[in-house]
């Protein structure tokens, strides 16, 4: 197996006894983008207020370009950046028929979602205090039993009409994966968007026949080694072109003539919001063309992890980590246990400076770039140590 640590010699120096099995939540940034982060506050300071030319110029551009190719998009203009993921899918809430959304929930019949029981908390949470406000009335599909998802999402949805549909890629309470989204297709009528923070550069995602269908939301955090404030919608052409929030760079190509009324941009940039920390858009187009000049794909990645995963199953087979909630290839890049001793799993590895992270009853494992087998092995003997 090729060792990428030399790439990721800053942050691996940084504590080099840490083991960090949370490539999932956290993960480590390869050294180009120290570079990137510099580089982002050297044009701020030569540039001034011209860095947004070069920003909007060329660096937006190129981070468009490199999700469009990872996801295998037709075209790039269809991607919006934000610093994160909660500001694009409130955008696109807000596009959702006003009159109902924005007035009281007492005075409105609310709108329905369909959604699954194993969304993340930045879409859980406001989700539920919609729910609170009677802004909302939602259906929520069970992920288990895993076989038959795919059928009873599709039943639901063709039950009655949603005015969103919202689900994961990969879930991140169980790493079970969508790995084929194509059945999307059949739900044709609804607005649907796809939580795909922990897909994008984890596995191999081909939107190339639901570009023009569905609304894809993802990020740098996790799998694109980038760091926070560099996420992205992709926006299908043409859906929702007034976003009822929006911001001001939404008209960025008109600002400096005299705006009549409230005009938008007609690409993705229409989602827009205002003004924002670039930097994280640097770090993400210094390891997006990193990955793109090892010759790394996003497969590449997936494969690494599902070898390096075998490994750790069997070398901790012993271990009594709790029941493995995704068991084949449908699986993402990290493993789920569901055990009652949790978060004291995860606090006696912390003790041996194995690094997880726990969710309620859910133990995760993750595997990224960074790691090797020595590091697995290592890690299985800490635990071990740990557990007495």
């Amino acid at each position: 197996m090729r060792s990428y640590k030399a790439h990721f010699q800053k942050f691996l120096s940084a504590d080099p006894k840490r083991i960090h099995f949370a490539a999932h939540s956290h993960h480590y940034w390869p050294d180009v983008s120290f570079d990137a982060h510099v580089k982002a506050w050297t044009d701020a300071a030569t540039l001034a207020d011209d860095k947004w030319d070069r920003v909007f110029g060329k660096l937006y551009p190129r981070c468009q370009r490199h999700v469009a190719r990872v996801l295998r998009l037709p075209d790039p203009s269809t991607i919006a950046f934000a610093p994160n993921t909660h500001e694009l899918v409130m955008r696109v809430f807000s596009c959702l028929p006003s009159r109902m959304f924005w007035a009281s929930g007492h005075d409105r019949e609310p709108l329905r979602v369909l959604t699954t029981d194993g969304e993340f908390h930045s879409f859980a949470r406001q989700l539920a205090r919609f729910e609170e406000e009677k802004i909302v009335q939602v259906v929520r599909v069970p992920t288990r039993p895993f076989d038959t998802f795919v059928q009873r999402f599709t039943a639901a949805a063709r039950k009655d009409f949603f005015a969103l549909v919202y689900l994961s890629q990969v879930f991140f309470d169980s790493g079970w994966a969508l790995r084929d989204l194509d059945w999307l297709e059949h739900l044709a009528e609804q607005v649907i968007v796809i939580d795909g923070y922990h897909a994008f550069s984890a596995i191999d995602v081909d939107l190339s026949k639901l570009a023009s269908r569905i609304f894809y939301v993802a990020g740098g955090y996790k799998y694109a080694m980038s760091g926070e404030g560099a996420c992205f919608l992709h926006a299908p052409p043409g859906q929702f072109p007034r976003p009822v929030d929006t911001g001001w760079f939404a008209a960025f190509f008109a600002m400096e003539e005299k705006q009549a009324g409230v005009p938008y941009a007609e690409d993705g940039s229409r989602f827009l919001g205002a003004t924002f920390d670039p930097s994280g858009l640097y770090r993400f187009d210094a390891v997006m063309s990193w990955l793109e000049r090892e010759g790394v794909t996003a497969r590449d990645v997936d494969e690494r992890a599902k070898a390096l995963q075998a490994l750790f199953l069997e070398e901790a087979r012993d271990l009594p980590l709790g029941e493995l909630l995704a068991t084949d290839d449908r699986r993402g890049s990290f493993l789920a246990f569901e055990s009652a001793r949790a978060k004291e799993l995860h606090d006696l590895f912390a003790s041996r400076n194995v690094v997880t992270d726990v969710r309620g009853d859910r133990l995760r494992i993750g595997f990224g770039l960074y790691h090797d087998e020595s590091d697995v092995l290592e890690g299985v003997r800490r635990m071990t140590e740990a557990l007495g």
